[in-house]
């Protein structure tokens, strides 16, 4: 009888892990960059313990700006993978996690995590 309640719990258990959702992956940490606002002045952008494994585009340096972000910093604890083009497309370069940099030449519209 006891192995029937036990094997009952162990069961009912799994089941119940198998039904909660798994948690959304982050990069802890913050990613930067500047840009050229559209009315023409100085900003920093950042991103704040961002998503993993989703295409992001940076704020600021969209459509409506002609101008890309440069020189993106990586302090996050994952690699960032950033990308000349909005929806990540275009050239690629890939920083390294905590102290991953670049300089202004390194133009940016978007990252993903991972």
């Amino acid at each position: 009888m006891r192995l029937r309640s036990a094997f009952t719990a162990v069961l009912g258990a799994a089941l119940l892990l198998a039904a909660v959702p798994a948690s959304a992956s982050a990069a802890s940490g913050q990613f930067r960059y500047d840009y050229v606002t559209v009315e023409g002045y100085e900003a920093t952008g950042f991103l704040n313990d961002p998503a993993s494994g989703e295409c992001l585009n940076l704020p600021g340096v969209g459509q409506e700006n002609p101008e890309p972000g440069h020189s993106p910093k990586n302090r996050t604890d994952a690699y960032a993978t950033v990308f000349t083009e909005p929806g990540c497309q275009g050239d690629s370069f890939t920083l390294r996690p905590h102290t991953g940099g670049a300089s202004e030449r390194l133009k940016v519209r978007s990252v993903v995590f991972g």
